[in-house]
């Protein structure tokens, strides 16, 4: 199972409907290739059907299909297109963003607490009389995450863990970010601030 993550970042609402037309096809791709690609979450945009965010789930459905071509998605997708949206805007080109999340060992069992719960919501008969959930905390983190989208609590763990990982490495990236501003606003002070000390001259004399 891969989690794929399809983001408009800070686009206009261009970039969102980019977005919505992405998850079209990679539904029909799914199909072409015996996948199953299921919602897991979803952030809305500005207009109805357009989306900021997606996260999707991605898995084989038989031992003779293969997720292998979503490799080719991961990264920049351009879309070329007059706005449909702003008439005789001059821009044509919208961007997107594809991330592709696995475990990779990351997490293991004994870094979750697993705890099997009773689905609520939308979900059919079978969820809604199972106790098939699972809610998945990363004891390190506090990281915690509800799963109710698969027919058994191994699948629902599974998915958990793909999450926390998906996760995890959201927040390690937001903290790097976070360290390059710092750098560069300290450089920034360096550069503009107040000097407690001043040195001159080849000979860096103290003034």
């Amino acid at each position: 199972m891969i989690l794929v993550q399809i983001t408009a970042g800070q686009g206009p609402e261009e970039c969102c409907l980019a977005v919505a037309k992405a998850w079209q096809a990679l539904q029909a791709e799914a199909k072409r290739h015996a996948c199953s690609l299921e919602l897991i979450e979803s952030v809305s945009a500005a207009r109805a059907s357009n989306y900021k965010s997606l996260l999707l789930s991605l898995e084989v459905e038989s031992e003779n299909s293969s997720i292998t071509w979503i490799q080719e998605w991961q990264g920049s997708v351009q879309w070329i297109c007059a706005s449909p949206y702003r008439l005789r805007h001059p821009r044509k080109n919208w961007f997107i963003g594809v991330r592709l999340f696995q475990n990779e060992g990351r997490i293991v069992d004994d870094t979750i607490k697993f705890q099997a719960c009773r689905a609520s919501g939308p979900g059919g008969q079978h969820v809604n009389k199972t106790d098939s959930a699972i809610r998945a905390t990363h004891l390190a983190s506090g990281i915690s995450v509800k799963v109710q989208t698969e027919r058994s609590q191994y699948a629902n763990k599974k998915l958990a863990q793909l999450l926390i990982a998906q996760k995890l490495a959201e927040r390690d990236e937001q903290q790097a970010l976070q360290q390059n501003r710092d750098r560069r606003l300290s450089h920034f002070e360096l550069e503009r601030g107040g000097a407690s000390l001043v040195f001159v001259g080849l000979e860096f004399r103290r003034r």
